[in-house]
């Protein structure tokens, strides 16, 4: 598509915008009998053949935010619109009603677009700040301006004309400008890797993480894990899998979900924030690597809170990449100067790890086996926090976790000798 020049546009009042673009009309054939460049006269039908295609244009801004630095790209945008003869002569009338099913269709493809509040991505290396504006079409001002333009749409020649399309823009709540107001960037990241987690694991893990993904913490405010994923259930996307409970592997909906509240406590850990509730898993589990900043939820019994203890909204928003089966957790906020260290983990008291336990599968044949989890080893483990906050105050905590020695789970066929 070739270069167009950027359309000049005027803000109209409160957030919403409005904007001419080009309406480029391509593509008709005129009668034979006339001469090259002539224009059928006024109020002419046009012969049977010789409709036309519309090409709409608009072109909108897409404010964005790179680091402090608050840019103004410009979408150049383009649907076509078909044009029977009949519907053309129709036009030169004065009526749209031949059109109006592929106009109605037309908008709403536009208008299909919905604000969305302001989201980072990485870029370069460097966090990008983009929100997305909703698009109205101004169906009066748009249909004049279609109006006149098919009725000068009678040259023998493919007819070019332009004609402004009024859109008007729909500033989401959360916009780039309020973003560089607040003076959101970056604040820290929760990493873990599921590298061999079977796929009822890895669809858990995707269903919780987009649970928390995109949201809002204000200052102030609780992070409530177990809130915002609400019930884990297969009607809500999650698949039964095994969970530790009572002591032992059991199925139950969402298998894999501490993988989601793990990253985000490891986020929060990491940013210097509070963290008001927080378990350790029974077991040392393997997928969370280096033991002490695993965090174990179980509704209603155990779950992950942290609170925003900044003077502007915290964004959560999480990344899962299934290629190399890892997820991550951002967080952007208002970033105060507070500085964070993070000990080693601490590791006493370790105690090897048992023999097995093993559980009936009844898709297994006499003599198969399958390993569900795999064998850790007790400990008790500390890990220690320093928040340095920018009045020069030293917030020091601790996250203790004490594991139970694990053997790991085998699936065998019911009646073998080793589940007794």
């Amino acid at each position: 598509m070739p270069t167009l020049p950027v359309p000049s546009f005027r803000r109209a009042a409160g957030s919403l915008g409005r904007l001419a673009a080009l309406l480029c009309l391509t593509g008709v054939s005129g009668a034979a009998a006339l001469p090259p460049g002539a224009a059928l006269p006024a109020g002419a039908a046009l012969p049977a053949g010789s409709g036309v295609t519309v090409l709409l244009r608009w072109s909108v801004p897409e404010p964005r935010l790179t680091g402090t630095r608050l840019e103004r790209p410009v979408l150049h945008m383009s649907d076509s619109l078909p044009v029977t003869a009949a519907a053309l002569n129709a036009a030169r009338s004065g009526s749209l009603d031949a059109l109006r099913p592929q106009l109605s269709a037309l908008y709403a493809r536009i208008e299909a677009r919905t604000p969305r509040d302001v989201r980072f991505t990485q870029v370069g290396g460097q966090w990008r700040a983009q929100a997305r504006t909703g698009w109205r079409v101004d169906r009066e001002a748009s249909e004049r301006a279609l109006l006149n333009v098919l009725a000068g749409a009678g040259s023998a020649d493919s007819a070019r004309v332009t004609a402004p399309l009024t859109v008007k823009l729909q500033a989401p709540a959360r916009s780039v400008a309020w973003a560089q107001r607040q003076g959101l960037t970056f604040l820290a990241t929760g990493t873990s890797g599921f590298a061999g987690s079977p796929d009822f694991r890895v669809q858990n893990i995707r269903v919780g993480a987009s649970r928390v993904h995109g949201v809002w913490v204000e200052a102030g405010a609780e992070l409530n894990f177990n809130a915002l994923v609400g019930p884990v259930t297969a009607a809500r996307g999650f698949a039964p899998g095994y969970v530790i409970s009572g002591g032992t592997l059991s199925v139950e909906d969402g298998g894999g979900l501490c993988q989601v509240s793990t990253t985000v406590f490891r986020a929060a850990f990491r940013a210097g924030l509070p963290v008001t509730e927080r378990h350790a898993h029974s077991y040392q589990v393997g997928y969370y690597g280096a033991p002490g900043l695993d965090a174990a939820v179980y509704a209603p019994s155990k779950n992950l809170r942290w609170r925003n203890d900044t003077r502007g909204p915290v964004l959560v928003q999480a990344q899962w990449n299934l290629n190399a089966r890892t997820l991550s957790v951002h967080l952007f906020g208002r970033d105060d100067g507070r500085r964070v260290s993070i000990s080693a983990p601490v590791v006493r008291d370790a105690r090897s790890a048992p023999d097995p336990t093993f559980l009936p599968d009844a898709a297994l044949k006499p003599g198969e086996a399958r390993r569900i989890d795999m064998p850790s080893a007790g400990a008790q483990v500390r890990v220690t926090r320093q928040v340095k906050l920018p009045g020069g105050q030293v917030r020091r905590d601790e996250v203790n976790s004490r594991y139970r020695a694990w053997g790991g789970v085998f699936a065998v066929p019911p009646g073998d000798e080793r589940l007794n």
